[in-house]
């Protein structure tokens, strides 16, 4: 795709239908409950694959004022194994993969950046089970004095009332500061994942094209599909657990990764509007609100798009085991 092409495509459309705000209102007696709920309930039904969406949203956001239990000091991970895995897609697929997606002005070339499917070794990684929220990033800047607001933020104020969703409108460069801030605060070697590891903690050994299965599905993830169009408590969507056990890896804010774009082995060079934009970019993956889902493919290499549409966020990696006693490890 031009540049100049770029505005015309329904991919890039800025203004989504206006929510629904009956579908997103909980019951009376759902919000009784709520109100009568203690902090551990209302984490619990924040990530309750059986309860109504409303009940989920409204169980965050009355946590992100009381204060989320699972938002903790060292941030919850999930194990994944190392061993040699596939990364990317098979060129005999992409064609189908366009074809899934025309709909949204998905372009063949964007998904020629997938190509070919090739072989990595991985070493055994931990990644984190939720991107990191604005409440982290809160007390990161307030501890460092770090100069750049996320761009999400409001005149730069805090969303306190937004605090267990996911940070957006960094740059990589905030990512890997706040990275390494949280490695001195702990003690623990964290980072960004690896392009590789991101895509096989998303996809797991069975090679998902998105976190929950093979098939789109809008209750899985909060994209533009679902009709809420701003972010959500994290976990908030547990149907779209990853294989591993990482949650909102499709949907919800975009997740820089450690590498910049580069075409994989064997594979073309995509000068696409990204390039023609920013020359060398960060990649992003997993999706969020503001994009169709398209982009909740585990194999999608994206990248933070200049402008509202594309506002990115984060979760981090490490490749030891927390110590001691793996704290910081996901319930099975």
């Amino acid at each position: 795709m031009r540049l100049e092409d770029v505005a015309a495509s329904p991919h890039f459309q800025e203004y989504a239908e206006p929510a629904d705000p009956r579908r997103l209102r909980p019951t009376a007696e759902a919000a009784a409950r709520l109100a009568a709920a203690g902090p551990k309930e209302l984490a619990s039904l924040v990530e309750d694959g059986s309860a109504p969406l409303p009940d989920r949203l409204a169980a965050g956001g009355i946590l992100a004022l009381l204060g989320d239990p699972r938002i903790t000091a060292v941030p919850a991970v999930c194990a994944v194994p190392g061993g040699t895995v596939e990364i990317g897609l098979p060129e005999r697929e992409v064609a189908d993969a366009v074809g899934r997606w025309t709909h949204v002005g998905v372009e063949r070339e964007w998904i020629e950046k997938e190509t070919p499917a090739h072989r990595v070794d991985l070493a055994d990684y931990r990644i984190a089970t939720y991107p990191v929220t604005n409440a982290e990033y809160q007390a990161f800047l307030r501890e460092t004095g770090h100069p750049t607001r996320p761009t999400t933020w409001y005149l730069g104020a805090h969303p306190h009332e937004r605090g267990n969703h996911p940070v957006a409108g960094v740059r990589p460069a905030d990512a890997e500061a706040y990275a390494a801030w949280l490695g001195r605060r702990t003690g623990l070697p964290w980072r960004l994942p690896t392009e590789a590891e991101w895509e096989y903690a998303a996809k797991g050994p069975d090679g998902l094209a998105h976190p929950w299965g093979d098939t789109f599905d809008p209750d899985a993830a909060n994209t533009r599909e679902t009709g809420i169009h701003t972010t959500t408590p994290v976990g908030a969507f547990p149907a779209g657990r990853s294989p591993f056990g990482a949650l909102d890896m499709g949907g919800n804010v975009e997740e820089y990764v450690a590498d910049s774009y580069r075409p994989y082995p064997g594979g073309p060079f995509v000068p696409d509007h990204l390039v023609q934009t920013m020359g060398e970019y960060r990649i992003a993956r997993g999706g969020s609100f503001c994009r169709y889902g398209d982009l909740t493919r585990t194999r999608r290499r994206h990248g933070p798009f200049p402008g509202p549409l594309y506002p990115v966020g984060f979760r981090l990696a490490l490749s030891i085991p927390p110590q001691p006693h793996d704290p910081t490890e996901a319930d099975a």
